[in-house]
């Protein structure tokens, strides 16, 4: 079964596309669990729009652009942490922001791993930084007793960082997706397939 779970060291990393081009390329439905800000193109149809897989209607779609947590409020919506759980069957689902992005005042992202208990793929972008950003998001999933999967790096290849931050962090580097311009559905196959081995998704 392909099923993940795809979180990020940030927010506006990359993790969407990169989310795209793993669905694409293993034909895996995606799941957003919540949607914060309407005005915009959503990630789920980013991912539509570029991997051409089914889309898995999102838990709770909020119209604030902000965390969670606070979108919720804003909204005057309650998110029901006990009710919200995965679909079943192959997924690839896609958190907000890092892994420590609230879900509500009291739940983290990370806390919701941790119960789901899915293979977890860190997204890290390659910038300045990313060491402290990445070890930082590693420990915390480590200490909830997250599975990590391994790290996928977004951006310019910056050798030393990459393999630092999976030497300290003992997790596998499973590949480097590079800045795609034209972004679209056949450059980001391409692209996908040329920094990543698929096997490792299996």
């Amino acid at each position: 079964m392909t099923r993940f779970v795809v979180t990020g060291t940030d927010t506006g990393i990359g993790k969407t596309i990169f989310s795209a081009g793993l669905a694409q390329a293993t034909a895996t439905p995606y799941w957003k669990p919540i949607q914060s800000g309407l005005e915009e193109e959503t990630d789920s149809e980013v991912v539509a729009r570029l991997a051409g897989v089914p889309i898995r209607p999102e838990a709770w779609r909020l119209v604030t652009p902000a965390s969670p947590h606070l979108a919720a409020e804003i909204d005057g919506v309650n998110i029901d942490i006990e009710t919200l759980a995965p679909p079943p069957g192959d997924l690839i689902v896609e958190g907000a922001g890092g892994a420590l992005v609230p879900v509500t005042r009291q739940t983290l992202y990370a806390d919701l791993f941790a119960k789901w208990q899915i293979p977890v793929i860190v997204c890290a972008r390659t910038a300045l930084g990313t060491i402290n950003h990445s070890l930082l998001t590693i420990e915390a999933l480590k200490s909830r007793g997250v599975p990590i999967h391994g790290l996928a790096f977004l951006g310019d290849a910056v050798e030393d960082s990459e393999a630092i931050i999976a030497e300290i962090g003992g997790v596998r580097r499973l590949g480097r997706l590079p800045k795609i311009d034209p972004l679209s559905s056949e450059m980001l196959a391409a692209a996908f397939r040329a920094n990543f081995d698929i096997a490792d998704f299996a």
